[in-house]
């Protein structure tokens, strides 16, 4: 074999070993976008959890709220209650007086 030859086989030998490790990158690039494709998809899910979470946490404020408001209200029928007698008294009085 002479040197052109061996060069040439070396060089064949080197082409391929290249293309044998392309194609190794060439899947384990095609993995990798695979599961970075599925990552989206679960981080998504998971700020879709999160929102809808947010979105009870605000429903179950809201829903505490009114509960407070309707305790609240009854108190203030009561102030009302005892205004209107207060007032009514006083109109009684000034009923009298004239």
């Amino acid at each position: 074999m002479n040197s052109n030859e061996k060069v040439l086989k070396d060089f064949e030998t080197r082409v391929r070993q290249m293309l044998l490790r392309f194609q190794q990158l060439k899947k384990e690039n095609q993995d990798l976008c695979n599961l970075l494709e599925q990552n989206k998809r679960e981080l998504q899910e998971l700020r879709d959890k999160l929102d809808q979470k947010g979105r009870d946490y605000d429903s179950l404020k809201m829903a505490k709220m009114i509960e407070i408001s309707d305790g609240d209200l009854e108190g203030a029928k009561n102030r009302l209650s005892r205004l209107i007698r207060d007032v009514n008294k006083c109109i009684a009085i000034l009923s009298d007086a004239s």
